[in-house]
């Protein structure tokens, strides 16, 4: 829970002028998911901070962490450069979800919440930085 709480401060308080739009549900109705991308080299190093923190409270010892808390789920991270962070953190039951990066100096964070969710994300290029919070039923 702590994690979830690091994720939402760290979208909502940090990124005023962010772009932050929920996007079409991916999969089930009733999932709804964000994502905040930041407007400025600024917010984009606040991202990269925060993110590491939250990899840092996790345990993480590499650019790329996993952390699940409930059954059946699923998750997966391919990184083909340098320097590039992805956590993917799921809590609840039945997630599946990935992060394929390709480039360098890149950084994705991908919340899992709830239920029954699918989310994949592909980054191509180079300092891309994304925060993606799906929620499900």
């Amino acid at each position: 829970m702590k994690t979830l709480v690091l994720a939402l401060t760290l979208a909502t308080a940090t990124f005023t002028g962010a772009a932050l739009a929920p996007l079409p549900a991916q999969a089930n109705d009733g999932v709804r998911i964000f994502e905040i991308i930041p407007a400025n080299r600024a917010q984009t190093r606040i991202l990269r901070r925060g993110l590491a923190e939250i990899a840092a409270q996790e345990g993480a010892r590499s650019g790329a962490h996993v952390s699940q808390t409930g059954s059946n789920n699923a998750a997966a991270i391919g990184q083909n450069g340098r320097r590039s962070t992805a956590l993917i953190h799921q809590q609840g039951n039945g997630h599946t979800g990935s992060v394929m990066q390709t480039g360098n100096n890149n950084t994705q964070g991908l919340f899992q919440i709830g239920e029954n969710t699918e989310y994949h994300v592909n980054q191509v290029g180079r300092r891309q930085a994304r925060l993606t919070i799906v929620v499900g039923n």
